[in-house]
């Protein structure tokens, strides 16, 4: 049997570089395991596989090559962006069923959004000896008078403020230590960051690291950029309601990706947000069952 699979590109930084995902479409037949086969194969950090839903306009299955996940920003983005491209959409308003819950989806002109929840936080004082020494870094090289937070939007990432870009380059991550403490703390991963950007007008530059999904380093997650910008206006107290996020610089082959983060507010507290951002037709895959 062949599988047809769609790669394409989501959060691409004009019309270069994004964080490419699967996409397989019309997938109701496969089971959770030919699934996980499917995207093992495929070898990207993740692939969603479309089916019919009752209770959303579409179901949205995500696969690492490792294990099955809730929610996968850059995924849901290729996805939507290329049922739009198709003509499979005809409402800017559409929704995902998750294993997890449904979630809205809007699009906007060539974007397209996912809703994430408003931000749970918990502190990490009682691991940030190991936090640091998993990152290679030390207390010092921290952003002042700010520190390490567990941030929850849909998915729990640990949030990591450093003092300047030469720092998010220079870290040492020890994966298999960052394996550990995300397996402990039921983390997807850790997003770094500070607030030096290649352009001016954006809000931090960034990497993520989450090996406990089989993901060495990331050049775009939406689901790690939402609790960031949830970071910087209650953490930081950059009181705006929209972000943008860089990502995919620094690594060994740079992909150049930005994120837009929309935040809900009311009376000044967030509510909830929207992530999203452009995806990209890279290519078709057939991949034999």
């Amino acid at each position: 049997m062949e599988i047809a699979v769609q790669i394409i590109n989501a959060f691409i930084d004009g019309e270069i570089g994004g964080n490419p995902a699967g996409v397989v479409l019309d997938a109701d037949e496969f089971s959770a395991g030919q699934k996980l086969e499917i995207a093992a194969k495929v070898g990207l950090s993740e692939t969603a596989f479309v089916s019919s839903s009752k209770s959303a306009d579409f179901k949205l299955d995500f696969f690492t090559p490792t294990r099955r996940i809730a929610h996968c920003g850059h995924a849901t983005i290729a996805t939507f962006s290329y049922l739009q491209q198709l003509g499979r959409i005809k409402k800017a308003a559409t929704s995902k069923e998750t294993i997890d819950g449904n979630r809205n989806i809007f699009i906007d002109g060539d974007m397209a959004f996912m809703e994430q929840l408003a931000p749970s936080y918990k502190e990490v004082d009682h691991f940030m000896e190991s936090l640091i020494s998993s990152l290679g870094i030390s207390v010092c090289d921290l952003l002042s008078n700010s520190k390490p937070f567990i941030v929850n939007t849909g998915n729990s990432f640990l949030v990591v403020p450093l003092k300047d870009e030469k720092m998010v380059l220079s870290v040492h991550p020890d994966l298999g230590e960052i394996h550990k403490i995300s397996e402990e703390f039921d983390l997807i991963g850790y997003y770094i960051f500070s607030q030096h950007t290649k352009l001016s007008e954006r809000d931090a530059g960034t990497r993520m690291f989450a090996p406990r999904y089989g993901i060495n380093e990331e050049s775009a997650t939406g689901m790690a950029a939402g609790p960031l910008a949830c970071y910087l206006y209650d953490k930081i107290g950059i009181k705006k309601d929209v972000f943008l996020i860089e990502q995919g610089h620094f690594m060994k082959l740079p992909s150049p990706s930005v994120i837009t983060v929309k935040l809900n507010l009311e009376d000044g507290k967030i509510t909830g947000l929207i992530a999203g951002g452009k995806a990209k037709f890279m290519k078709s895959l057939n991949i034999s069952m």
